[in-house]
């Protein structure tokens, strides 16, 4: 995402640059004095080969052409409205404030397309660009949910390396002139070499969540993971996957992965948070001790546009320090998004496609895992399909963060709520509940909740 007003760049492509040639994924080393001696079975491999990576190509740019794209423009902020970024208030005004938002921003994983990673299970392709941006915002949005779990409060991100000086982390304007926000190259260096000896173990964590998101089958929360678990609901690489999907694929990834024993994910069914559920899906032995939880909610906020009377519940939704994002966008283009200011929602893009990150090395680099440059759009482009996502650290938290969104629910919208909290377990847990062998006793549900009949969840999205 280039500042230069006088530059664009089309979804797909990476920033100016992080520009790569597009035809060349081999990384190999070819010592030109060594002689190479080829049977012809080898040829017909590599034959083979090229073909599969030429396929894989035509693919990529059918789906980007398939799912569309548009042109990417600098995004301008105002000084004289604060900036709200997952309920944090930013006054772009104050210079501590600017760079407090700056560094809040950039710690934010941003996982976007990759391309020459290893074929994806069931074909050929070695890329997502152009269909996987829902599968990339949920990886975000886990991520970010991630680094609420490992790390200390208030913790940020800051590059080892210098930023050059003719980077602008922030554009904002307060007469329609843009200002762009530098700092002294020498404070700089000097803040990023005391923060990097201050923040080394917690430097440690964060590349260990990065690598749990690489384009590798191994890694626990990479797109062949996600891909493969995605089969059960029917999807196949190449697909579209919509947010309701990709809320279950998540939460089928962290209930599979050990890397995060005390972390679960709990999506909730047809805009329905049961907190009994909720309860046997967090407790364990001995019964106060809770397991920390991602709430995940699918919603429909709308028609074909996004209904008016429920941009003020998300705006203050994005207030509360439990929420964690939101994956959403314009149809089939995702986004995730991390606030707002006035009218306009705060976003990462992921329809950026990078090369796979050679992980073989021990400091692999990380600044393509982080956004230097925060983007808007407004309200009116907004997708209504959308997944809202909450964090809970404990049974306190989570007791907290269903009081302060419940009120937020029930003051904010004119409309039906765009989802609710139900005392008790859904239909379908207490039917599992009857058959299992386990000899536990659960709550029932409230009388006046037995009328609500539960479908599929696994569909798209549920119309409020």
């Amino acid at each position: 995402m280039n500042p230069s007003s006088s530059s664009v760049s089309l979804e797909g492509q990476p920033p100016d640059d992080e520009l790569t040639e597009d035809w060349h994924f081999l990384t190999a080393e070819f010592n030109g004095t060594q002689q190479l001696e080829e049977s012809r079975e080898d040829e017909d491999a590599e034959e083979v080969e090229d073909r599969g990576r030429l396929r894989s190509k035509l693919v990529s740019a059918w789906n980007s052409v398939k799912y569309g794209w548009s042109l990417k423009q600098k995004s301008k902020f105002s000084r004289s409205s604060p900036v709200i970024m997952l309920g944090k208030s930013y006054e772009l005004k104050d210079q501590g404030d600017r760079e407090h938002f700056r560094r809040s921003f950039t710690t934010l994983l941003w996982l976007t397309y990759r391309r020459g990673f290893p074929p994806l299970s069931g074909g050929s392709l070695t890329t997502d660009s152009g269909w996987g941006c829902v599968l990339r915002t949920g990886q975000m949005l886990l991520a970010q949910g991630l680094l609420l779990h490992l790390m200390p409060p208030g913790w940020t991100w800051c590059a080892s390396q210098r930023v050059s000086k003719d980077d602008s982390d922030l554009q904002v304007s307060s007469t329609g002139r843009g200002l762009y926000l530098k700092e002294e190259e020498e404070k700089k260096s000097r803040r990023h070499s005391l923060d990097s000896n201050l923040n080394r173990p917690m430097e440690a964590t964060h590349r260990r969540v990065v690598t749990w998101f690489l384009d590798r089958p191994a890694a626990p929360f990479g797109i062949h993971m996600l891909v493969e678990l995605g089969k059960s609901s029917g999807k196949k690489a190449g697909d579209w996957y919509g947010p309701s999907i990709a809320a279950h694929i998540l939460r089928k990834a962290v209930a599979a992965s050990a890397d995060v024993p005390n972390l679960v994910v709990y999506v909730a069914q047809d805009c329905t948070i049961y907190l009994e559920d909720v309860k046997r899906l967090c407790e364990r032995p001995p019964p106060q001790c809770w397991k920390s939880v991602i709430v995940l909610v699918p919603v429909r906020l709308g028609g074909q546009d996004l209904n008016p009377s429920y941009i003020t519940c998300v705006k203050r939704l994005l207030t509360l320090q439990s929420c964690i994002g939101i994956i959403g966008g314009k149809p089939k283009h995702s986004l995730f998004f991390v606030g707002f200011q006035d009218d306009h929602l705060l976003h990462l893009d992921p329809h950026y496609c990078r090369p796979t990150v050679d992980t073989t090395k021990q400091n692999f680099p990380l600044e393509s895992f982080h956004c230097k440059y925060p983007r808007k759009m407004s309200f009116s482009r907004m997708d209504p399909s959308c997944t809202i996502g909450f964090y809970a650290k404990g049974q306190k938290d989570f007791e907290a963060m269903c009081s302060a969104v419940n009120e937020v629910l029930t003051t904010s919208a004119e409309m039906y709520p765009m989802f609710i909290f139900v005392d008790g377990a859904s239909q379908e847990e207490e039917e599992s509940c009857r058959t299992s062998s386990n000899d536990i006793t659960y709550i029932q549900r409230n009388a006046e909740h037995r009328h609500v009949v539960t479908s599929n969840s696994m569909d798209e999205f549920v119309l409020l």
